[in-house]
């Protein structure tokens, strides 16, 4: 089915398989041809956490750490990369312990006296902290709280990071108290960090053994996975058939959900050129192939308000696996990346062997998971233009969902408004929303009633009635149509008050005061 054996390393050593389907996931690989049950199947969608795993991929000389859900992760996207799962934590020989400190110094709760003195500071602190009850999702919290522990150097972290860490991780028995505390606790105990030294190497002599998906059999291609964007375009003008996949967490449902079978798949995440964000002449390139955590990162150094909303865009491990040009390219109705980039006036770049051409977000869309992509077409690149120096600009966008964390929205509004030199006239506005028609739209009608106005309440009390009558909005079980609309002008009418110097109003934050 490949044109190499599927290979990488796990416990300091090279894991080679064959004749991997390309549309296996990881969790069914390692479940049932390497028999590690740790990952369990919880929800096949990305949505529990209870198959969260972790990777590591050698990057300019350093390693990159990513907690990603293997049950809807093609397996080949671990080819050169090392894995850890919940049961290679106490045999890794990669993983360095310090020696434990005096028992009168321990800062922490202490573990059960028959903890095994291999166990991670993870499964440790859990274990102190009582973090875990039924143990279906335990493993899962581990392999998260293993993944920051990595990426922290072992170091406390606050209980802010350890919430953003554990975002992607459910559990229905212990509460989440427990493993926060757990969180804290770990980073008190005695390191036991992988040697990334040793590991580098070794992935560096992996890498060399690899290649991936070259094309020159294309009579069985399997899994494609070229390194450079000429291949990438190539291969796609000679396998127009292909399954076209970035970090999958959206095809991965297809796979497990809809039970689609793929004959050829052709990855773009190992291509050099798209994994790049580049500062270019008042614009910010996103390659297609960076993560959403990496794009959210940039575009929120640039946009600090939008930071909240990034967060809330899914959990860590989707963010870690998924990319934003596959959230582009994927064209759902109720993705939250595009209503954004369509107020920040992004344009994107479609690249073929014929040529590259550009056009506006929203002209992108055709219709429901209909695109203007050609058979022969990639989206490399996602351009959105940096703020002017000393033009002002109000920028805001909501997410409006059942639960706060890991879910889809019923509505997305994102608005980008560009005031006159005193800040005080509005003089040019963009608005992006999702969850409203078959595709994101534009809403350009409630922009041409704000155009011209004076900034505040007034202005977006009246743009709001435009706003519900601009679109259709359709009725589902996550909202309907009538509160679509409703909700639509709410978003408008708080933006209007926080646009007065009215405080933020937060659900996260808000408290109420007892009765009288």
């Amino acid at each position: 089915m490949t044109e190499h054996a599927l290979q990488f390393i796990r416990r300091g050593r090279v894991v080679k398989l064959e004749n991997v389907s390309p549309t296996r996931t990881l969790l069914e690989v390692l479940r049932e041809d390497l028999h590690c049950t740790a990952a369990k199947e919880g929800c096949a969608e990305g949505d529990c956490g209870a198959c969260t795993v972790v990777t590591a991929e050698a990057r300019e000389g350093t390693l990159h750490w990513r907690a990603i859900n293997a049950c809807i992760a093609p397996a080949h996207g671990i080819d050169g990369l090392a894995l850890w799962t919940a049961e290679d934590l106490a045999l890794d020989p990669l993983i360095t312990r310090e020696a434990p400190p005096a028992a009168s110094a321990t800062p922490v709760p202490h573990a059960s006296a028959d903890a095994s003195s291999t166990a991670h500071p993870a499964q440790q602190a859990i274990l102190a902290c009582h973090g875990s009850q039924c143990g279906f999702c335990t493993p899962g919290f581990v392999m998260s709280l293993f993944g920051l522990y990595q990426r922290t150097g072992g170091a406390a972290c606050s209980r802010e990071a350890a919430r953003s860490a554990l975002s992607g991780n459910l559990c229905r028995c212990t509460g989440y108290r427990p493993l926060l505390d757990a969180a804290e606790a770990m980073g008190r105990m005695p390191k036991a960090l992988v040697n990334e030294t040793e590991l580098l190497q070794k992935l560096e002599q992996l890498s060399t053994g690899l290649r991936w998906g070259s094309g020159e059999k294309s009579e069985n291609v399997g899994w494609m996975a070229p390194t450079d964007l000429p291949t990438l375009l190539t291969l796609r003008a000679r396998h127009p058939q292909a399954q076209l996949i970035a970090g999958a967490t959206d095809v991965g449902l297809w796979i497990t959900k809809q039970h689609r079978d793929f004959a050829a798949v052709l990855s773009t995440t190992r291509v050099a050129e798209l994994r790049r964000i580049e500062a270019r002449g008042g614009t910010l390139r996103i390659g297609a192939a960076v993560s959403l955590e990496d794009a959210f990162g940039e575009l929120a150094t640039h946009w600090p308000p939008l930071r909240e909303f990034f967060e809330r865009f899914a959990g860590a491990p989707v963010r870690a696996a998924g990319t934003l040009g596959g959230n582009v390219a994927n064209g759902s109705p109720i993705g939250d990346s595009m209503p954004l980039l369509i107020a920040l006036g992004a344009r994107l770049v479609l690249t073929s062997v014929r040529g590259e051409r550009s056009l506006p977000i929203e002209d992108f869309y055709l219709g429901y998971r209909r695109t203007a992509l050609a058979a022969d077409e990639v989206l490399a690149y996602i351009d959105v233009p940096l703020p002017a120096a000393h033009t002002p600009q109000r920028v805001a966008a909501w997410k409006v969902s059942k639960r706060v964390e890991d879910d889809i929205s019923a509505v997305c509004l994102a608005l980008t408004l560009t005031l006159d030199a005193a800040g005080e006239r509005i003089v040019g506005a963009r608005i992006g929303a999702g969850g409203v028609a078959a595709t994101p739209v534009r809403a350009h009608k409630t922009e041409a009633a704000l155009i011209g106005s004076t900034l505040g309440f007034a202005a977006f009390d009246a743009a709001a009635a435009v706003l519900q009558a601009e679109f259709e909005p359709l009725s589902d079980l996550r909202a309907s149509s009538a509160y679509r609309r409703a909700a639509l002008a709410a978003l408008l009418h708080r933006f209007g008050r926080e646009a007065e110097g009215q405080a933020n109003v937060s659900l996260a934050t808000l408290t109420l005061e007892a009765d009288a």
